[in-house]
C-alpha cells in the first residue's frame, strides 16, 4: 500500500502545482469542482491509518449499497421461498411417501419414522418462526449509563460491546452475526418411456425399473407390464424433486453447521471472527497473543448459546421447543477469564 500511497501524494501535489500556475487560466466556474476534486484525493490519504481495505470500501460503497438494497427487497421472496419450498416436501412425504412406507415397513420402524418426523417438523417450524418473528435486539438510544466502546457512525449513537451497524436493517444490531436473507429479521427421461415386464412390488416405485432385457435378448416376464400412468409418472418426478432438494439443502446447511458450531465453541460471531483474526495477526507481530475477551470456554460457550441454566434447561430448551430468552441483556458482557463456571450445570 504504501507505493500506492506515494503515487497519490506525487499526484495530488502536481495538481497544486498545476493549479498554482493555471489557477488564473481555469475558469471561474470551473474552479470549484476542481477544489472539490482535489479534496475527495486527499481524504484518500488523511493519515496514517489509510490502507487497502479503506480505499477498497470507498471504491465499492456503491457496490455495497446497491447489495443492500436487493437484499433488502429479497429478504421477503426468501422467507416466502422457504415456506413455499417446506411445503411442498411436506405434501410429497405426506401423500406419496407416507401411504408407501405404512405398507412397506414394521409397524417397529413406522413408530419411529413417524414420531422422529414429526419431531423435526415441529422443530423447524417452531424455531423458524421465532426466528423471523423475534427482533434481533437494538441498543437504546435514549441517553444511559451503560458502557459503550463506540458511536456508530451512521446511527450517531453509542455502542455497547458486541454491537455492529446492519447496512440491510440500517440500524445496530446487539451481538450482530450477520444479516440473512433467509430470515429477513437431472431430469430422467426413463420415466416418459413406456416400459413392458417390469415387476410391481411395494417398493418398486422407489427402487426404480429394472432392464427390459437379459444380456442374451430375451424377456424376463411372459406378460407385458402395462405402461406408466400419469399418476405414477407423478409419483416418480415428486420423489425425485424431494431428493435432489432436500440433498442440496443438506449439503449446503450442514456446512454453514459446522462452521457455527466452530464459531459457537470459540465464543465468536462471524463478524467477530475476521476482527479477531485482525486482532490476532497484529499482536503476533508485536511478539503477543491475542485472547478472545468473550470466550467462556467451549461447555459455557453453548450454554450461552442455548440458554442452558439448569440441567433440565437440556430438554426443556434444547430438545423441546422453546421460546426463552438469550442469555444476559446483550448490551454487558462478563470478561474472560472466569474463574468459575458461569452456569454450574
Amino acid at each position: 500500500m504504501r507505493p500506492c500511497t506515494s503515487v497519490m501524494h506525487l499526484f495530488g501535489r502536481w495538481l497544486r502545482g498545476c493549479s498554482r500556475r493555471s489557477c488564473n487560466r481555469i475558469p471561474r466556474r470551473l474552479r470549484k469542482p476542481l477544489s472539490y476534486f482535489r479534496l475527495l484525493l486527499k481524504s484518500l490519504y488523511f493519515n496514517s491509518l489509510t490502507n487497502s481495505d479503506v480505499v477498497v470500501d470507498s471504491l465499492f460503497e456503491p457496490v455495497f449499497w446497491m447489495v443492500d438494497i436487493l437484499t433488502r427487497w429479497f429478504g421477503k421472496v426468501f422467507v416466502f421461498l422457504v415456506v413455499a419450498l417446506t411445503s411442498s416436501i411436506l405434501f410429497i412425504a405426506y401423500f406419496c411417501l407416507l401411504p408407501l412406507v405404512l405398507h412397506t415397513y414394521s409397524p417397529g420402524w413406522i413408530i419411529w419414522h413417524i414420531c422422529y418426523g414429526h419431531w423435526i417438523l415441529v422443530m423447524i417450524t417452531f424455531h423458524y418462526y421465532k426466528a423471523t418473528s423475534t427482533s434481533p435486539g437494538y441498543p437504546p438510544k435514549m441517553k444511559n449509563d451503560i458502557p459503550f466502546v463506540s458511536v456508530c457512525k451512521k446511527c450517531i449513537i453509542p455502542k455497547p460491546a458486541r454491537t455492529h451497524h446492519c447496512g440491510i436493517c440500517n440500524t445496530c444490531i446487539l451481538k450482530m452475526d450477520h444479516h440473512c436473507p433467509w430470515l429477513n429479521n437431472c431430469h430422467f427421461k426413463h420415466m416418459d418411456v413406456e416400459k413392458q415386464g417390469v415387476p410391481v412390488t411395494g417398493v418398486g416405485l422407489l427402487i426404480g425399473i429394472l432392464p427390459q432385457e437379459s444380456m442374451t435378448g430375451k424377456s424376463y416376464y411372459h406378460t407385458p407390464q402395462p405402461p406408466y400412468t400419469f399418476k405414477d409418472r407423478l409419483f416418480h418426478k415428486s420423489v425425485i424433486y424431494m431428493w435432489v432438494l432436500t440433498s442440496t439443502v443438506a449439503v449446503a446447511l450442514g456446512g454453514l453447521t459446522v462452521w457455527h458450531a466452530i464459531l459457537i465453541s470459540r465464543g465468536e460471531t462471524s463478524i467477530e471472527r475476521h476482527i479477531n483474526s485482525k486482532e490476532a495477526r497484529r499482536m503476533m507481530k508485536r511478539g503477543k497473543v491475542y485472547k478472545n475477551p468473550f470466550n467462556y470456554g467451549k461447555l459455557n460457550n453453548w450454554k450461552v448459546f442455548f440458554g442452558v441454566e439448569k440441567k433440565s434447561h437440556w430438554l426443556t430448551r434444547v430438545l423441546l421447543p422453546s421460546g426463552h430468552v438469550p442469555y444476559g441483556d446483550g448490551l454487558t458482557w462478563d470478561i474472560y477469564p472466569l474463574k468459575k463456571d458461569m452456569m454450574p450445570v
